[in-house]
């Protein structure tokens, strides 16, 4: 008896890849800041919430840091 030929099975369409996102270029970006002109206050004060921030970040991490070092160190006993 010869095999029966397989079924036909209905195939779902395959979507082509999508590719990631991708930023647009920083010239374009930028264009729109073009013509302004700085103002120094403005930016110091943005300049010292960064520090700020990033100050506040590096703390928290060697408080981080400490607080395993801690838990790993074996008590001293008396």
């Amino acid at each position: 008896m010869p095999p029966s030929p397989p079924a036909a099975v209905p195939v779902a369409p395959v979507e082509p890849r999508r590719d990631e996102y991708t930023p647009p270029p920083v010239a374009e970006v930028l264009a729109a800041y073009a013509g302004r002109k700085i103002d120094g206050a403005t930016a110091a004060r943005g300049a010292a919430q960064v520090r700020e921030s990033l100050n506040a970040a590096r703390a928290a991490v060697a408080q981080r840091r400490a607080a395993r070092r801690a838990v790993r160190r074996p008590l001293k006993s008396a």
